[in-house]
């Protein structure tokens, strides 16, 4: 089965990480998380990937042919009209299945079982306390009667986690064109949401399946959240290094310098990554990154960025600097 993956998001919440990389190439617990999305794909044997790229999508291709050998599509979305429009981008004339995963999200559960098991169009669904930020799933007898995006009142607490898996990937093809024909949109946008609706209501049946733990990348906390859970799910080997402590769980980079440091606990070290005389927790370092003489902690530091001298929490771009109180980026 193909796999549509729409991944030209700009990512402004990830600012200012994202100016200079695509949000599905940060790092979060040792590799992007278009990489935790990938894997999860292919293991659960999906064979075709189309990747629907934006703004940066060159640096999305380099990494995906560098470490995969599923082939793969690269789509170009030129602007931002909406998950609907990106997705049917994606669609092909002689798709007749496909699944729908979004770029930003980890998941967790046992996609072989539901895509052996579940022959029916269907989406992946969770129990939420506050559904008014999600696209909202109303259900009769086990199928879906209703799909509404982010309403007001919602009358459910079912919603919609970014996974759909389309049986009749031509009638979603045709769904979508005619939000195109009437310009359907919500909130200035074609939505996938409003699409899957006008199935329904032409007779179409949709069912859901639960996903068990769903991981937002979006922001700074969630990103640092999703990097807690993945490092304590994998409980990896400590390395070892010489004038080094290493709290559990961490992830260090086999390239990564640390000399008279104590990392961890939740701490991500990046390749080429450098932390000397420091402490770093809960935090994630990019590929390069420096840290001397400081306490890094609840932060994220991007790719060859430095911070020397410090004690506060960071959010620092790539090629960034901060020491000694003073901070230049560039």
């Amino acid at each position: 089965m193909k796999a549509i993956i729409p991944v030209a998001g700009v990512g402004s919440r990830l600012r200012p990480h994202t100016f200079t990389r695509p949000k599905v190439l940060l790092n979060v617990a040792g590799k992007p998380i278009l990489g935790h999305i990938l894997d999860h794909l292919v293991a659960s044997g999906i064979d075709r990937v189309t990747l629907v790229i934006g703004a940066m999508g060159d640096l999305i291709e380099s990494y995906v042919r560098k470490h995969y050998s599923i082939p793969v599509d690269f789509v170009v979305q030129q602007e931002a009209r909406g998950l609907a429009h990106a997705v049917h981008l994606g669609l092909k004339e002689d798709d007749e299945e496909v699944l729908v995963i979004l770029g930003d999200t980890i998941f967790e559960f046992n996609l072989e079982r539901v895509l052996r098991d579940v022959r029916e169009n269907a989406i992946g669904v969770r129990t939420v306390e506050d559904p008014r930020r999600f696209g909202v799933v109303e259900t009769r007898d086990e199928m879906v009667t209703r799909l509404v995006e982010k309403p007001e009142n919602p009358r459910s607490n079912l919603v919609i986690v970014g996974i759909y898996l389309v049986r009749q990937a031509q009638a979603l093809k045709s769904a979508i064109e005619l939000l195109f024909e009437r310009n359907l949109t919500t909130r200035g946008e074609f939505q996938l949401t409003d699409a899957l609706q006008l199935m329904i209501e032409n007779g179409t049946q949709i069912s859901t399946f639960p996903v068990d733990n769903w991981f937002d990348c979006g922001k700074p906390e969630t990103l640092l959240e999703t990097n807690r859970h993945l490092l304590q799910k994998a409980n990896g080997q400590l390395p070892v290094r010489e004038g080094a402590v290493f709290v559990p769980p961490v992830f260090v980079h086999p390239e990564a310098v640390i000399e008279h440091a104590i990392i961890g606990p939740y701490a991500t070290i990046g390749q080429g990554a450098e932390v000397r005389n420091a402490m770093v927790r809960d935090a994630i370092l990019g590929a390069g990154a420096r840290v001397e003489e400081a306490l890094v902690a609840g932060s994220l530091v991007g790719n060859n960025a430095v911070v020397k001298g410090m004690f506060h929490r960071y959010n620092l771009g790539d090629s960034s600097e901060i020491v000694e109180g003073i901070g230049n980026e560039s």
